[in-house]
């Protein structure tokens, strides 16, 4: 059914879902009366405002609520996120209490802010198929007080215990976040928001003047509506100019963004929406003029960040707004409302290009003032946009309103279609639709960037005392694969060239590490600041020992204190030894151990990981031996003690283990919510019996040296605290041989370990074995057999 279809309330099915009660709640800390309020509370008075506006009985719509969806506050939308008051177990049920509401159902969604309009078209659905009758949504956030009172002496507690089941959903964050792109500074919105921005003015080919003055230019009316809502954050009125003029109060966040331009999230904000089934509207007395249909709707997500072929835009936000009005029937000139979601300029323009829609459109694009103004609470501000849109529309009954609900990185968009006029539930195409985006081809992402490269896009971080980050998005000139960077430090003349140039499609020098990629504005200027480092020993170490004998290198993770748990300071100075040994024809085997009696290595530290710190390995991973790619060089592991979780993967990375009677092995990362990522997953399968290798990765369980030994993890049990003198033993062995041979013998099982056919892996040729047949050390070895006398190896 279009929407030119003539319909009546009468005729429409009994479970079509209608809006029927809208509100909202707010207070800002210097305003007079102000209560101090939790989120809960908030929430519970928004609720109670929607429960009012219907002008029904307010007892017998609570009585009625079967099911209540909660929007995440950002507190509860990230793991290990702080909540400094305290927080509810059960928002959904602490919320539904105040009113008095006992649901079947409650919902906690998970985070974005696209869980309004989303938990709306949810919910319709549900009530359209008949699995409920009566839902009510709401979000909130108390973000400003409680920074405000987190401070004080008499701190309140919003800590809540509420019994009840609950649907908790999870954060959401699948896609959204990543350790790559974290390693580079990307944690913050604005950062990466800012990416999408300058990528856009240079698809439009607009200087940086144009578009800020383009981007004050839509901002602006925005602060004229904020300025009249009684509940917005920041109800100040401003001009363009002043909108995008750094000065002390509007500092530089994230090039192109100062302050002013940036979503407001200290906010304290509450909004509800009551729905129903028409059926169950009659039967409470909602009065008809308070019902608002749900037109058409839409939800889709985007690729992530990386895996975008277009960085300027968005097409699954635009598709999703195109497709809701699609599903109403009607075009984007039908429009009485329209509120697009704001936290950045972008993802407005974004769907003003995706819908043919002038940013100046005399309609407006916000009913509330949006989120750098109105404020951004949180995941819930479309809670209010709706709320408005609903109150609009029944002013002007027959009107269509339009709400467009952005989440993540212009990652997940829900758009929602409103009017009065009745219209009986309509599906839409979005999971067709989402199953075209998603096989929309994505360029290759390269995450160690090495070599000449383009830039994409850029954006320069601003900190409070003027440090200045850049980040760079870049294609590499070799094979056209995208990274992203930051700028090396002291590279003032590429800092310069994105904060105040051209920088899109200029050429910039990567070069990758194992804490990220860095780009410098030459390869030369890269190697001044960052000379490469030379593959050498130092004369010492802070967090090992190094001892040499004669062709026998001997290392130590000297932390006994810590049972040898690795720090990425300590990782490198592995890293860096190891360099130093593959790089030395002196040196012909290792043996790496650890201090004292009680460790290996208990592998990474996890205090120093919980201690916010940076956390990193280098690009041949931990130990500098779990992620080399050549080892043509044996070295031996000497286990005394515990070789847990990553100093287990240590032990798996070498090519020999003796192991300390007293030795324990374990894949140990699943009893603290991690998991054996430094290589264990993949070769302690290859290196036992597979059943007994998910076992011991599944559970975590610990097997002793006599049971590693009889599974061929371990090639020889040593006595008490002997380890090493039999790790010697072994590695004179090895010693005795040709160094040219061991090799080439590990440079052969190491090319053809992935060819499953044994003749086709015997039959590969190999450069490998055309070296040895011309070097000394074979001729030297036949004529000291032929000779009878010990060879004299040389290793060439």
């Amino acid at each position: 059914m279009t929407s030119s279809s003539i319909i009546s309330s009468e005729n429409v099915d009994p479970r079509t879902p209608v809006l029927v009660g809208v509100g909202q709640a707010s207070e800002r800390i210097e305003d007079p009366g102000y209560r101090g309020r939790s989120a809960v509370d908030l929430a519970a008075e928004a609720a109670h405002e929607a429960l009012a506006d219907t002008a029904a009985d307010v007892n017998a719509l609570a009585g009625a609520i079967d099911t209540v969806a909660g929007v995440r506050q950002f507190e509860i939308s990230t793991p290990g996120a702080p909540a400094p008051l305290g927080k509810s177990n059960n928002y959904p049920r602490s919320v539904a209490g105040r009113i008095g509401a006992d649901p079947a159902r409650a919902i906690l969604e998970v985070g974005g802010g696209q869980s309004p309009q989303h938990l709306i078209t949810e919910l319709a659905s549900t009530i359209a198929a008949g699995e409920a009758r009566v839902a009510l949504v709401f979000g909130s956030e108390a973000i400003s007080t409680v920074q405000h009172l987190s401070k004080t002496e008499s701190r309140p507690d919003f800590r809540e215990r509420i019994e009840g089941p609950l649907e908790d959903r999870g954060f959401g964050l699948k896609g959204l976040m990543s350790r790559h792109l974290a390693m580079h500074g990307l944690t913050d919105a604005p950062s990466q928001y800012a990416l999408f921005e300058n990528a856009r003015r240079t698809r439009l080919g607009l200087s940086r003047e144009q578009y800020a003055a383009a981007v004050g230019e839509l901002f602006a009316p925005f602060t004229k509506v904020a300025a009249a809502n009684p509940h917005a954050s920041a109800p100040v009125e401003r001009g363009a100019h002043e909108l995008m003029t750094v000065t002390e109060a509007n500092r530089m966040i994230a090039d192109p963004y100062p302050r002013y331009v940036v979503a407001r999230d200290k906010v304290n904000q509450g909004a509800a929406v009551l729905l129903m089934s028409v059926e169950k509207a009659r039967e409470l007395a909602v009065p008809e003029d308070k019902w608002v249909y749900l037109h058409g709707h839409a939800d889709l997500r985007e690729k992530a960040m990386m895996a975008r072929e277009d960085l300027s835009s968005s097409p699954a936000s635009a598709t999703a707004a195109r497709h809701a009005l699609e599903v109403a029937g009607i075009g984007v000139n039908d429009l009485a409302t329209v509120d697009l979601y704001s936290c950045f300029p972008v993802p407005v323009f974004n769907i003003c290009d995706g819908l043919g829609l002038d940013p100046a459109d005399p309609r407006g694009l916000t009913l509330t003032g949006g989120l750098p103004f109105f404020g951004g609470a949180g995941n819930n501000y479309s809670m209010h946009a709706i709320a408005e849109t609903v109150q609009r529309l029944r002013a002007h009954p027959g009107s269509y309103g339009f709400v467009g609900a952005n989440g993540g990185l212009m990652s997940k968009y829900s758009a929602g279609v409103y009017s009065t006029k009745p219209a009986e539930w309509r599906s839409g195409r979005s999971a067709e639709i989402q199953a075209e985006l998603d096989a929309a081809a994505g360029p290759e992402e390269a995450l160690q960037a090495d070599g000449w490269a383009t830039v994409e896009t850029w954006t320069v971080k601003y900190g409070r005392n003027g440090a200045r980050t850049g980040i760079v998005i870049g294609r590499l000139e070799a094979d056209g694969r995208r990274f992203v960077a930051q700028v090396t430090d002291g590279d003032i003349e590429l800092l310069d060239l994105l904060a105040t140039g051209e920088p899109v499609g200029s050429r910039v020098f990567a070069r990758s590490y194992g804490y990220g990629n860095r780009v410098a504005v030459s390869d030369v200027r890269m190697e001044e600041l960052d000379p490469t480092r030379p593959s050498a020993f130092r004369d010492s170490y802070e967090h090992v020992l190094v001892r040499r004998e004669g062709h026998v290198l001997e290392v130590t993770i000297n932390r006994p204190e810590a049972r040898n748990c690795l720090t990425p300071e300590a990782n490198a100075e592995l890293d860096e030894v190891f360099d130093a040994y593959f790089a030395d024809p002196d040196l012909w085997v290792a043996i790496l151990t650890g201090a004292g009696d009680k460790a290996f290595s208990a592998g990474n530290d996890l205090k120093y990981s919980a201690s916010g710190k940076t956390v990193w390995v280098p690009k041949n991973g931990f130990a500098g031996l779990t992620s080399r790619r050549s080892m043509d060089k044996p070295v031996i592991a000497a286990v005394n003690g515990f070789a847990m979780g990553g100093g287990c993967e240590i032990a798996l990375a070498c090519h020999l283990v003796v192991a300390d009677e007293t030795a324990q092995f374990a894949l140990s990362e699943v009893k603290v919510g991690l998991v054996a990522g430094a290589g264990g997953l993949i070769r302690l399968p290859r290196a036992i019996p597979r059943k007994v290798a998910t076992e011991m990765i599944l559970t975590g369980r610990r097997i002793g040296a006599d049971e590693a030994l009889g599974l061929g993890l371990v090639n020889r049990v040593a006595p008490a605290g002997k380890a090493l003198d039999i790790a010697r033993e072994l590695a004179a062995e090895i010693a005795e041989a040709s160094p040219t041979s061991v090799r080439v013998s590990l440079r052969v099982m190491q090319e053809t370990e992935g060819i499953a056919d044994t003749v086709d892996a015997c039959t590969r040729p190999s450069e490998s074995l055309d070296d040895l047949m011309v070097s000394e050390d074979m001729i030297e070895g036949i004529t000291a057999f032929a000779t009878k006398r010990s060879p004299r190896w040389k290793n060439r």
